[in-house]
């Protein structure tokens, strides 16, 4: 509790022992990164290609996204990949 902000400290000093605040810091932290992986499988799952922007800006766009998702230590099995970017190519 020493090493805890003003801020901080006001809002966990109820908390008698240590293992209790680990618990609730680390809940609160994990919360926080499930919703980040969240938001960037979102953006996976939701990118769509359209007709009106290059085929090879979009795939990098796609790429980036998935770069993102192995950076957050995420893996996609290849095949869910490829299935996934072919059905988001437009009817063209």
């Amino acid at each position: 509790m020493n090493s805890l902000g003003n801020t901080l400290f006001n809002l966990y000093s109820l908390i008698k022992s240590a293992k209790s605040l680990w618990k609730v810091l680390y809940k609160k932290h994990m919360t926080k990164y499930a919703s980040v992986k969240k938001f960037i499988v979102g953006n996976f799952l939701d990118f769509k290609m359209v007709d009106s922007r290059t085929k090879i800006n979009q795939v990098q766009d796609s790429q980036l996204i998935l770069h993102d998702i192995h950076a957050e230590g995420m893996v996609l099995i290849e095949f869910f990949q490829v299935t996934t970017i072919i059905k988001k190519f437009p009817p063209s």
